[in-house]
């Protein structure tokens, strides 16, 4: 297989969405945080390379949603789409809403029914699910709605509301900071990976 060629899809119920809010700051307030063209561009790669069918950057500031766009825009139309195939591949999937309900929606009206919901974060929880069982779980083909967060988490609040909370990805000391385009390969490694040995 060359490198450019993408496997036959094998996770076409799985979406993923960046959360720039609602989450927490430093200090404990509810934020929304700045877009980085990093995490765009390498989540994008990681969701490409594990073919999840959608990546949405959610943000209600629209400043913050033009930035996102102007930069997809030029990966996937402008000088960066003939510059470089494969980030213009991966760019491709990513999508720009306002909020999560915006997410839901457009998985909900593509046909595939509404997705469920599975919050990623670093703190454990009691009702976890394992990476196995999120594994099997996918394989049932229904629609299925990773979620990330970004700055110091998502909201206590926004996480009780979800249909499910992953695992915290544990390391092996007590520093715990992982930025989020690696939790989010890790992850999605540890999910839809050919090597799976969780």
């Amino acid at each position: 297989m060359r490198k450019n060629n993408c496997l036959e899809p094998l996770a076409h119920n799985l979406h993923i969405a960046l959360m720039h809010h609602p989450v927490y700051n430093k200090h404990g307030k509810i934020i929304a945080s700045a877009i980085s063209g990093l995490d765009l561009h390498d989540i994008a790669r990681a969701a490409k390379t594990y073919s999840v069918r959608s990546f949405t950057v959610v943000t209600p500031l629209k400043d913050q949603r033009e930035l996102a766009e102007r930069i997809v825009a030029h990966w996937t139309n402008g000088f960066g789409s003939t510059y470089n195939p494969n980030r213009k591949e991966a760019l491709s999937l990513v999508r720009v809403k306002d909020s999560l309900q915006d997410v839901v929606d457009e998985i909900s009206s593509s046909g595939q029914g509404k997705p469920k919901t599975v919050i990623t974060d670093a703190k454990p929880h009691p009702n976890e699910i394992g990476y196995k069982t999120l594994a099997q779980m996918i394989k049932d083909g229904s629609p299925y709605l990773l979620l990330f967060g970004t700055a110091w988490g998502l909201t206590t609040d926004f996480i009780d509301k979800a249909g499910y909370i992953l695992s915290p990805i544990v390391g092996k000391g007590n520093y715990n900071h992982l930025s989020v385009r690696s939790a989010a390969a890790i992850i999605l490694d540890r999910l839809l990976g050919g090597n799976q040995q969780i």
